[in-house]
């Protein structure tokens, strides 16, 4: 298991109920959101800060734009995060308010980042995290993403372009973990 948890963040990127439109195409990790649900009990059963982080898309036929239904958090996301991140780009610390203050004004040493999607708003978030100096877990089995179509016509299923984050992260931007080694162990008692 990860050491020293209590001082990092848990950052939900993006648990949307849009993301269960069928407008974004196949999908992959059936298990992401209750690993996500998880990881939010694990965290606020110790009293971690947690963070959510909603995606505003400026597209008014996004299921994401703030008009749709599709822009609420998801269900599972209790209780109230300590900070809620409004944004309409890839990354977290682009957003409002600021997550890097945030997370300096409390002196965290970094963050943990789950959600939708794997490859562009988890991923950016967890890349920006590491060059702004924060140490970045990444429950890469408490994210999911969708097939996409290359600009040769071809598709990259949802499970490859997982793994190539995974690739693409690990041991440079963040350290890849699992669900279950975040939430070995047993909360506080009050």
């Amino acid at each position: 298991m990860p050491e020293n948890l209590d001082r990092l963040a848990l950052v939900v990127v993006d648990a949307q109920q849009g993301f269960d439109d069928p407008w974004w195409g196949l999908r992959n990790n059936d298990a992401c959101d209750a690993n996500i649900a998880a990881l939010v009990r694990a965290w606020a059963g110790h009293g971690r800060p947690l963070v959510y982080v909603r995606h505003d898309s400026t597209d008014p036929g996004s299921p994401l734009h703030p008009r749709s239904p599709g822009n609420r958090l998801k269900d599972y996301l209790a209780p109230d995060p300590d900070l809620l991140v409004t944004k309409s780009v890839n990354s977290a610390f682009l957003g409002t308010p600021d997550l890097d203050a945030w997370l300096r004004g409390r002196d965290l040493e970094g963050i943990v980042v789950c959600g939708i999607t794997t490859n562009h708003c988890c991923e950016t978030t967890a890349r920006m995290g590491s060059n702004l100096g924060h140490r970045v877990l990444f429950a890469l089995d408490a994210t999911h993403t969708f097939d996409r179509t290359g600009p040769d016509g071809g598709v990259v299923t949802a499970d490859e372009l997982m793994r190539v984050t995974a690739a693409n992260l690990h041991g440079e931007f963040a350290e890849v973990v699992a669900t279950a080694d975040l939430v070995a162990d047993p909360p506080r008692q009050p």
